[in-house]
């Protein structure tokens, strides 16, 4: 029986928001680390990096934080759309008070997964 070394087909990628640009202002290790999380998320599968973001009930929406010269980088994604995987948002943590996410980027990720889910049934609507 023949054996098929083929790939999944890949997910398409959609930026909400700015958090293209704020990725693209993140140092290149940084990107080059969290592309390679997103490109798992693409495959449909999960990277050992992603975590689920507390205060959205399931693993549909997951966090990579890396660090680089002392700084913390976040990227928030979702994976809760069947066709399609969501950058949500990317942003660097400032504050040294603790690990948790500010309450002011959860409001801004909750309202970028309402556009991502927005988009998705367009992106979806007759396929």
């Amino acid at each position: 029986m023949p054996t098929s070394d083929a790939k999944p087909p890949l997910k398409p990628l959609f930026w909400i928001g700015a958090s293209r640009k704020d990725y693209a202002a993140f140092p290149d290790a940084i990107q080059d680390d969290v592309g390679y999380v997103l490109y798992w998320a693409q495959l449909g599968r999960k990277h050992d990096d992603a975590k689920p973001l507390k205060g959205f009930g399931d693993a549909g929406v997951l966090e990579v934080v890396a660090s680089h010269d002392g700084g913390a980088f976040r990227t928030v994604y979702s994976v809760r759309f069947a066709k399609a995987v969501y950058v949500l948002h990317a942003f660097q943590k400032k504050s040294k008070a603790g690990v948790a996410t500010p309450p002011q980027e959860i409001e801004l990720v909750r309202k970028r997964l309402k556009a991502a889910k927005e988009h998705h049934e367009q992106f979806t609507e007759g396929k």
